[in-house]
């Protein structure tokens, strides 16, 4: 059966954005070898959304307080690139990667699958 998810970002700076979800986001982490740092990733859900453009794949990590975790990163020097806004699911901001990337941050609205 299946039993895990296994979630890949690409980067233009790998070294720096695993530096980040370590020293940062501070998520434990095991080195598959050679410095090639897997991380451990809390609770997390799927969602399907239809599209009419390109199949493409988003990281969104959610939090309890968007507005308290988004002081607490910008403390860190998380760059954010979208103010939070508000939707009928939830509260989400987007914020920068070292190597460029964006990750989207929401706190939802609605009962989460993680608590089945």
């Amino acid at each position: 059966m299946i039993n895990g998810g296994h979630v890949i970002i690409y980067s233009r700076d790998a070294e720096a954005d695993r530096a980040f979800f370590r020293d940062v986001l501070e998520y434990p982490h095991v080195d598959a070898g050679g410095g090639w740092l897997i991380f451990k990733l809390p609770p997390t859900e799927v969602a399907v959304h239809p599209t009419e453009g390109p199949e493409t794949q988003e990281l969104y990590l959610m939090c309890d307080d968007v507005d308290a975790t988004v002081t607490n990163l910008a403390a860190k020097g998380v760059e954010f690139t979208q103010p939070v806004t508000d939707a009928r699911w939830g509260r989400l901001t987007r914020f920068r990667l070292p190597g460029g990337g964006e990750v989207g941050l929401y706190e939802p609205r609605h009962e989460r699958a993680t608590d089945l």
